[in-house]
């Protein structure tokens, strides 16, 4: 799956959060800094409300089995799904352990992504002094229409945006997204004692538009691209997209519990004068690669361009909300 490479990078550049030391027969905590306790799927269990184990503090057992009966840490949570003993402490100086009860999670890859995505908002705020907008769409199915209305609405006020498309899975949303991106002003409205007009429509955002893809942007995250560049919504940066756009459909299972994916829908362009995408993908406008050895450093020089293109076009974009006229005298 596209999403796998995106997820096995920030694992590999997460490994660095987690010291094992050997000799102290000690776990020291690297804990994602970014969590969102209240999902089920971002819950990160040592800094759950009662637990507050802190970076930087040792694990020194687990169901008071010492963690120097092992050599990986993550042995002894195996088939641990429910509440188990954390034995920890402060400091290495620290003679006093303390242990605190802790619900396990079956997967922190969500907890990586989470963190990553987090990480590259705050990097766009701080390079744009909050100016522009950042959204990551990881795929085009239910998850992916989430991320997008999470991340859309309430950046509204943002005078541009960045879409970042790059290792988004596919599925089957993204001419909503096209839509809402596409939005135009048709009127304006002044309302009694306010001196700030509004828009209509009122959920849109006029400003300039980015769009990163790279050779994980699949399926209708291929479309997506083609879409955005159809419809001159902005520049497209990075590297040339999967290319599989023909859809499948299942059939009925077969008796050994396998099944089979049968292509079934095709995509043509709206002059009918060829069929697109298939076998080659969508290019961008503008070439960026990431190098492995810098983007594990965490320099993401495709997120780096798309910045700089966003500024670079806020310096000439007019604003689109038109200066209020003069108020009508109704007394003739």
């Amino acid at each position: 799956m596209p999403m796998l490479a995106v997820v096995k990078n920030l694992l590999l550049k997460e490994l660095k959060q987690v010291c094992w030391v050997l000799s102290l027969a000690r776990i020291q905590v690297g804990i994602l800094e970014s969590t969102e306790n209240w999902s089920s799927k971002l819950r990160s269990p040592l800094t759950e409300y009662g637990v507050d184990i802190k970076k930087g503090y040792y694990i020194t057992a687990i169901n008071g089995i010492s963690v120097k009966e092992c050599s990986n840490i993550y042995s002894m949570l195996l088939g641990k799904n429910s509440t188990i003993e954390v034995t920890f402490i402060k400091s290495l100086k620290d003679d006093k352990p303390q242990t605190k009860l802790v619900v396990p999670i079956v997967d922190e890859s969500s907890l990586y992504y989470y963190n990553w995505v987090q990480s590259n908002i705050e990097k766009v705020a701080k390079a744009t002094d909050s100016r522009v907008g950042y959204i990551h769409i990881p795929n085009m199915v239910g998850d992916g229409l989430n991320e997008f209305v999470k991340h859309f609405y309430p950046q509204l006020n943002k005078e541009a945006l960045i879409i970042d498309d790059r290792g988004n899975g596919g599925g089957n949303v993204s001419p909503m997204i096209i839509e809402r991106l596409r939005r135009e002003i048709t009127r304006a409205n002044m309302a009694r004692n306010v001196q700030i007009p509004t828009q209509t429509p009122r959920q849109m955002l006029t400003g300039p538009k980015v769009l990163l893809i790279n050779q994980y942007s699949a399926s209708d995250g291929d479309l997506f691209p083609y879409s955005f560049k159809k419809h001159k919504i902005g520049k497209v940066i990075g590297v040339r997209s999967w290319g599989g756009v023909v859809g499948i459909r299942g059939s009925l299972p077969f008796i050994d519990g396998g099944y089979l994916n049968k292509p079934e829908f095709a995509s043509y362009s709206s002059d009918n004068s060829s069929w697109i995408i298939e076998g080659y993908g969508v290019d961008p406008d503008i070439i960026v690669e990431n190098d492995p050895a810098r983007e594990y450093k965490g320099i993401d020089d495709q997120l780096n361009k798309a910045i700089e293109v966003a500024l670079e076009e806020l310096k000439t974009h007019k604003k689109t909300i038109p200066d209020i006229p003069d108020f009508p005298d109704k007394s003739k």
